[in-house]
Parts: C-alpha cells; sequence; structure tokens
C-alpha cells in the first residue's frame, strides 16, 4: 500500500475557499467595509474588523516573496518529489499566500520571480492553489 497525500480538513472559516478551487476558481476572503482582501480565512477584517465579507475571485498572478526547499527528511509520499520548493507568493492583490512551486528548479527560483496559479486536482474532493513562474 503506498502512503497518500495528507487532504486538507476544511474548517467553518475556510471551507468555501475549497469549493471554489474544486469548481476551478482561486477565490478570498474580502472585506465588504474597507475592501481588504485577506488570506488566510477568518471570520473578521484585521483592518476595521468588520465581520462582513464576500469570497472574490483574485487574479493568481504575483510574485515571489520568500521561498524555502524541502530536501528532506519529509513524509514517505514526498520522497520522490524532493528537493520541492515552497514559496510564499505576493499576489497582486497584496495578499500572501504559500505554496508549491511547480517547473522551477531550487537553482532558478529568485525573489520577486513573477508567477502564476495553476489549479492541481488532489483527488475527486480536493483541489490545490499551486504557482508556475509566469511566462512558461
Amino acid at each position: 500500500m503506498s502512503p497518500s497525500v495528507p487532504r486538507p480538513l476544511p474548517t467553518h472559516d475556510d471551507v468555501e475557499f475549497w469549493e471554489a478551487t474544486r469548481r476551478g476558481e482561486f477565490r478570498l476572503q474580502r472585506c465588504s467595509d474597507c475592501s481588504r482582501w485577506r488570506h488566510y480565512p477568518r471570520p473578521a477584517c484585521p483592518d476595521c474588523y468588520s465581520r462582513e465579507y464576500s469570497w472574490d475571485e483574485v487574479s493568481g498572478r504575483g510574485r515571489i516573496y520568500t521561498w524555502t526547499v524541502v530536501r528532506g527528511p519529509t513524509l514517505p509520499v514526498f520522497q520522490e518529489r524532493v528537493p520541492l520548493v515552497v514559496a510564499d507568493v505576493l499576489l497582486d492583490e497584496g495578499v500572501h499566500f504559500q505554496a508549491e512551486l511547480l517547473d522551477c528548479t531550487p537553482e532558478e527560483v529568485r525573489a520577486d520571480l513573477p508567477v502564476e496559479a495553476t489549479l492541481t486536482e488532489l483527488d475527486d474532493e480536493f483541489t490545490l492553489v499551486k504557482f508556475r513562474p509566469a511566462n512558461r
């Protein structure tokens, strides 16, 4: 029996995010009062404390803010994929999002590298947001 990839555990605050990715949409919370985007999902705006928000689609474009290279040890299911790059992406909307960076070796990644989101199906229930260098 081969090991399986860990699956997300949706909560009340992020279930709409997972439903959107499953539909092929990259959506984040946006405050209905001050218009600030936010990620990680939470019940109140960190700027104005409003509890009113919507789930709006983001462009998926951004730039590498920082990153780490995972070389191990790691879960057995990821052993064949190391080294893998996990990036903190500053989206054009001004919010940070952490995800795996695909199609980019550790030697190619750099700060301010333009990237774009790609949705990758994990299984029948979950779709993950990952990033690729833009214009490739």
